[in-house]
């Protein structure tokens, strides 16, 4: 991929946050997410790859646009993968709560699992403790790995995890460890690239969530050198069927990094809508905006934690060629 697509990339989050932001705590989700779908629809049309959305709003006939299958952006450059949220966390939006963000994420075309919108149970760390997990073994067994790792106590150890009734057993297991808990309403893609920024204060994130947001925490993970484990879930024979299509014929196979993105290139990037432990939200003054994102590219490694400042009248569709 052409590295200057990363820079693309968060103009692409830039506009999709800067759109949603304005329904921030209006009890909207469904007009805040089809802003920002809209916003992000715009934009990649002057992005210079031909992409395909394999991670998207739904199928053709459920969403009317970066619908999986969509072709995105001029047509000309890199033939790549798009998995995309134009917004995670849509509830917390609707109640202006913590860590809503527009994300994409990007690999060489072939190369991201077409996870299919079914729950994944999954298990990440950041870099210190990557390959150090099991999503198999015992709660217990994997605080204590993190804690080795990472130089700590287990009392020390942070676990992120959405706070549903399905969790009941593992937060018990968590407590019972002496681990400490931080409890989410929403958005494990945040919560799994959390794990890889020591100024958050999370270690590991435990929990079931959607399978796409799998992909795309992977993709983020695969940048900053941590690790993710997932396994499908399927809850009826529609999804066992869509798994069977997918090669995965044992509903028990542990995806790995690889199985969830393949190769050695991939981006990610993402801009804060409300804030976050990681990126801040987008404030509004008149008819300037600030916003914070985050791309990251795992060829090369590198991380950019980028502020931007927006002169709302000479963009009012928030798109600049």
């Amino acid at each position: 991929m052409e590295r200057s697509l990363s820079m693309e990339l968060v103009r692409v989050t830039e506009a999709a946050a800067l759109a949603s932001a304005r329904w921030m705590g209006r009890g909207k989700k469904e007009e805040a997410d089809n802003a920002a779908t809209e916003a992000m629809r715009k934009v990649f049309d002057t992005i210079p790859m031909h992409g395909t959305v394999v991670i998207g709003e739904g199928e053709m006939d459920e969403a009317p646009m970066l619908y999986i299958g969509e072709e995105l952006g001029t047509k000309q450059g890199p033939k790549v993968d798009v998995a995309v949220d134009p917004l995670e966390g849509t509830n917390i939006l609707a109640s202006g709560s913590w860590g809503a963000f527009a994300v994409i994420a990007v690999a060489d075309q072939g190369n991201l699992l077409h996870a299919p919108d079914m729950y994944m149970e999954k298990i990440a760390v950041g870099p210190d403790a990557a390959g150090k997990i099991d999503i198999n073994a015992p709660v217990i067994d994997n605080l204590r790995a993190v804690a080795k790792a990472k130089n700590k106590d287990i009392e020390d150890v942070v676990a992120i995890i959405l706070n549903r009734p399905r969790h009941e057993k593992i937060i018990s297991e968590i407590r019972e460890a002496g681990a400490r808990i931080k409890l989410i309403s929403d958005g494990d893609v945040a919560a799994a690239l959390n794990t890889a920024f020591d100024f958050t204060g999370v270690d590991i994130m435990f929990g079931t969530g959607g399978a796409p947001e799998g992909v795309l925490a992977a993709v983020g993970l695969k940048c900053l050198g941590g690790e993710l484990q997932g396994k499908l879930k399927p809850q009826n024979e529609e999804e066992l069927r869509r798994c069977h299509e997918m090669g995965i014929t044992d509903i028990n196979k542990v995806l790995m990094m690889e199985d969830l993105v393949r190769g050695d290139d991939c981006i990610f990037a993402a801009t804060g809508v409300t804030d976050g432990e990681l990126l801040k939200g987008v404030q509004f003054k008149g008819s300037i905006a600030t916003t914070q994102s985050l791309v990251m590219r795992a060829k090369s490694g590198t991380v950019r934690f980028i502020d931007g400042r927006h002169m709302l009248k000479k963009k009012p569709n928030l798109v600049m060629k």
